[in-house]
C-alpha cells in the first residue's frame, strides 16, 4: 500500500506543474507593438497597465503580454508584427503611428487598438472616429494640433526672441503638418521660423549648432518619440547653449528645460488599456469608437527660468498647470 501511495502522490506532484502550465497557457495573450525601446517607454507602459487593470486584468494573474520593440528602427516592425499575428494574440496593442499602421496590414482579424498622436483617417487606420469598422480602434491625442500654440507660449515666455527654430523628426508623419502650422504661426507672430530635422544623436547635435550659428533665441522641439528618447540630451544642449526650449510633454521641463505643452500621452496609453480591456471582455474593435484624449498640460521650469535670466510673465505662469520651483 505504501508504495501504491507513494507511486500514486509521485504522479499527483507530476501532474501539478502540468495543470499550472495548461492554465498559464490558458490566460489571454496581448500583444505588445512600439517602435521605441523598452526603457523609454516604461511610463507609458505602467498608464496601458492602469488601464488594463481598470478593466480587471492584471499581468502574469489573468492575462499576459507579448512585448515587441523595434528601437526605433522602422524597418524592423513588419516582422515583429507578423510574430505577434503568428502567434494568435487575443488583441494587439499598438503604441504610436509607425507600429499601428504595421500592425492593421499584418491582420485584418484579430482585434486591435492604437494609441497615436494624429488623425487616425487620415493615417488610413479607421473609416471614421465614430465608426472604426474593421479590426482596429483606439485612441488618439492632441500632437499637431497643438504645435502653434506651443510656439505662442515660448513668445509668451521669450517675447524677445525674434529668431525661432524648431526640430522635427523628418521620419514622423506628423512632421509635415506641424512645420505647416509652425510656419504660419511664426508668420503671425512676426518671427524668424528656422525648421531643423533630426532622427539620431548626431543630427540633434548639428540641429543645435545650427541654431547658435543663426542665432535663434528659442526652440520648439516636435512632439515625436525620438525626442522623447533622448530628453536628457536635449535638456543639456538647451542648458549648455542657453537655449530657452518647450516640448510637447512635461519630460523636458522634468529634466531642466524650460517648458512643455501638450496632451499627456500617458493618459491615452491608460485609456487605450481600457479598450484593451474591453476587446477581451467581448467588445468588437468596429463598435468602440476612437476615443481623443484631450487633457492638455502647460509646465513650467521656473528655476530654468531663473538660470537662463528668464522672467516669465505672471499671466502665462497663471496658465500654467504646474511650476517646477
Amino acid at each position: 500500500m505504501r508504495r501504491r501511495e507513494f507511486i500514486a502522490g509521485l504522479g499527483s506532484a507530476t501532474a501539478w506543474p502540468l495543470a499550472a502550465r495548461a492554465q498559464q497557457q490558458a490566460l489571454p495573450v496581448i500583444g505588445h507593438l512600439r517602435r521605441s525601446t523598452e526603457a523609454s517607454a516604461a511610463k507609458n507602459l505602467a498608464a496601458f497597465r492602469q488601464g488594463l487593470g481598470s478593466m480587471g486584468y492584471v499581468e502574469g494573474r489573468n492575462v499576459a503580454i507579448e512585448y515587441r520593440y523595434a528601437d526605433f528602427q522602422n524597418d524592423r516592425l513588419p516582422a515583429l508584427a507578423a510574430d505577434l499575428v503568428r502567434r494568435q494574440m487575443a488583441s494587439i496593442y499598438a503604441g504610436d503611428n509607425a507600429s499601428a499602421v504595421t500592425a492593421k496590414a499584418a491582420s485584418t482579424t484579430i482585434p486591435m487598438v492604437f494609441r497615436i498622436g494624429t488623425d487616425p483617417v487620415n493615417l488610413g487606420l479607421v473609416a471614421s472616429l465614430n465608426r472604426p469598422g474593421g479590426n482596429i480602434t483606439g485612441v488618439t491625442f492632441l500632437a499637431t494640433t497643438t504645435a502653434a500654440i506651443r510656439l505662442q507660449k515660448l513668445h509668451e515666455a521669450v517675447p524677445k526672441a525674434g529668431v525661432v527654430g524648431v526640430l522635427v523628426n523628418p521620419t514622423n508623419p506628423n512632421a509635415e503638418p506641424d512645420m505647416r502650422e509652425a510656419r504660419e504661426a511664426a508668420r503671425k507672430l512676426g518671427l524668424e521660423l528656422h525648421i531643423l530635422k533630426a532622427s539620431s544623436d548626431d543630427d540633434i547635435d548639428a540641429a543645435f549648432a545650427t541654431l547658435v550659428q543663426r542665432r535663434a533665441g528659442a526652440l520648439v522641439i516636435d512632439g515625436d518619440f525620438f525626442f522623447s528618447s533622448r530628453i536628457v540630451q536635449l535638456a543639456v544642449l538647451s542648458a549648455r547653449h542657453a537655449m530657452p526650449a518647450i516640448f510637447a510633454s512635461r519630460e523636458l521641463p522634468d529634466a531642466g528645460g524650460l517648458m512643455s505643452y501638450g496632451a499627456s500621452n500617458t493618459d491615452a496609453d491608460r485609456l487605450a488599456g481600457i479598450y484593451v480591456g474591453r476587446i477581451l471582455k467581448g467588445d468588437k474593435p468596429a463598435d468602440l469608437p476612437v476615443q481623443q484624449a484631450v487633457k492638455v498640460r502647460l509646465v513650467i521650469n521656473l528655476k530654468t527660468a531663473k538660470v537662463l535670466g528668464l522672467t516669465i510673465p505672471e499671466t502665462l505662469l497663471a496658465t500654467a498647470d504646474e511650476v517646477i520651483q
